[in-house]
């Protein structure tokens, strides 16, 4: 659907009187090299270069592109970059709005312009993951016989939002999450350039720190953030944005949190205490405390994934492939998603049994072998397979557990030094009550002497 009247003369205002629109849509990058982030997807040659016109000449042309990423990442600024800097007719559709009806009219102004004027058309559909099958299918000829380059985005993951079909026909190009260092450099050049703020107000170190953790990677965020605080600031008369201000405007207080200093560690050291006492009040506390101070979840799961192998152990054997899954979970998904599988895992672990005999057991162990209590390996246990082993003696004597009717044997397995060590002493709460019953049964089978 082409622009009518109405929005032609309203981005004609916006770019006569720019300082009526929203901060984040002024400072809009107008050419690629103004994009902040997103760095591998901009290398010379690359399918955006060539979309603008950068080495499109020739029979290969750019070919359609789905951009898949968080919201705040610069989907619909690439696609606004290419409408400024292409020489191509270029048309915009929202998978809300828009339907077939709106898609082929598309199309056949596309077509209309190829055969009449030469003129190729890039057509940027938003959100394309609310675009049904059929809504999708129809778009599958133009994007074949390229009389249009698509260019669609979604926040969603296109191998189950976005027919197959179409995803073969396109390019598929993924957006990181903005990093603190883009971020930055946006908010600061928001703060100095003309159609920013222009220096108005500045912006002290804490208050721009508060910023980058309540953006969390979108840029939009950030600088929705920045000009509802600078507002404030300067309805105040201040030359800068204090923290407080700030932490009025968008009425989210700042977390008293130093990612690479003591607050990192001792939040951390105390969700898992929270959780080892079986608090899941405290270490849902310290989780959101964590989450909202813009910690990577990443650290998070990791501090989980020990923690149930640390304090619950076999007294819930299902803790451990929970945390590894949450940690899988996040790496793929991140924030804000990922806070509900933090959140999942840590209520999980708070209130599963606790047992530490692992730990014990293993420190137990790693101590006895430090202290130089290892030995030889007793002859009927050592490798057998290579010629010559059985002049040594080697696996001479060995009993085939599974060749008895118990499936146990009762012969030497530690060394002479270690014979009667016994390393794990298990509990009886949870599961690890089974484990214990089968550690008494075993070593009284073997004939171990009780230490």
């Amino acid at each position: 659907m082409e622009p009518d009247l109405f929005t032609a003369a309203a981005e004609e205002r916006q770019e006569k009187d720019p300082a009526g629109s929203p901060l984040a849509v002024r400072m809009r990058p107008r050419t690629l090299d103004e994009v902040v982030g997103q760095q591998h997807l901009l290398k010379p040659g690359s399918p955006l270069r060539r979309l603008v016109g950068e080495g499109a000449g020739g029979p290969a042309g750019p070919s359609s592109v789905i951009l898949w990423g968080p919201p705040g990442t610069g989907k619909t600024t690439l696609a606004y970059v290419v409408s400024k800097a292409t020489n191509k007719r270029f048309v915009e559709l929202s998978a809300i709005t828009a339907g077939v009806k709106e898609v082929r009219a598309v199309i056949d102004g596309a077509r209309r312009a190829t055969g009449g004027f030469g003129k190729e058309t890039v057509l940027f559909l938003d959100e394309i993951h609310r675009f049904s099958k059929a809504q999708q299918d129809s778009l599958l000829p133009a994007v074949e016989n390229r009389w249009v380059t698509l260019i669609a985005a979604t926040t969603e993951n296109p191998y189950f939002s976005v027919i197959s079909p179409l995803l073969s026909r396109s390019l598929l190009l993924t957006l990181e999450p903005l990093t603190d260092d883009d971020l930055r450099g946006l908010l600061r050049r928001a703060l100095a350039d003309e159609r920013g703020l222009g220096g108005a107000v500045a912006v002290p170190e804490d208050t721009e720190d508060h910023l980058l953790r309540i953006a969390g990677g979108d840029a939009r965020r950030a600088l929705t953030a920045l000009e509802a605080a600078a507002g404030a600031a300067l309805d105040k008369g201040e030359p800068e944005i204090a923290l407080s201000t700030l932490e009025e405007t968008v009425d989210r207080a700042a977390v008293k949190y130093d990612r690479d200093g003591d607050q990192h560690y001792d939040v951390a050291s105390a969700l898992i205490k929270s959780i080892r006492g079986s608090d899941v009040d405290a270490a849902l506390h310290y989780l959101a405390r964590m989450i909202e101070a813009g910690e990577d979840p990443r650290f998070i799961a990791r501090r989980l994934m020990i923690s149930a192998s640390e304090d619950i152990g076999l007294a819930d054997p299902n803790a451990l492939p929970l945390a590894v899954a949450a940690a899988q979970a996040v790496a793929m998904i991140g924030f804000p998603e990922a806070a509900l599988t933090l959140s999942h895992t840590t209520i999980a672990l708070a209130l599963a049994p606790k047992s530490n005999a692992a730990t014990m057991a293993i420190g137990a162990a790693i101590e006895d072998v430090r202290k130089g209590l290892a030995g030889p390996v007793p002859p009927h246990l050592r490798d057998g397979h290579y010629k010559g082993a059985a002049k040594l003696g080697h696996a001479q004597g060995y009993v085939y557990p599974h060749d008895l009717s118990e499936g146990i044997a009762a012969q030497q397995y530690a060394p002479d030094a270690l014979q009667d060590r016994e390393y794990y002493t298990p509990t009886r709460h949870g599961a690890e009550a089974r484990y214990a019953d089968a550690v008494e049964w075993t070593r009284k089978h073997l004939g171990r002497k009780r230490s």
